[in-house]
């Protein structure tokens, strides 16, 4: 049971890091509201790129 839910979890989080490097750039504009939106891209897509890494690994070694 325990397994199942971690295994859901971990896809969860992979697609929302998956999610924040491809509309990273929407989801700046949405968010954040400083002159500087290359950065805050650029921040977000490293978060979503460690959220994915995460999720991939919680899956990986749940199995």
């Amino acid at each position: 049971m325990i397994e199942t839910i971690l295994i859901i979890v971990g896809t969860i989080i992979a697609l929302l890091g998956t999610i924040m490097i491809f509309d990273a750039r929407k989801l700046s504009d949405k968010f954040f509201s400083f002159g500087d939106q290359n950065e805050a891209t650029n921040g977000m897509k490293i978060l979503g790129f460690f959220l994915a890494i995460i999720g991939a690994l919680l899956i990986y070694f749940n199995i």
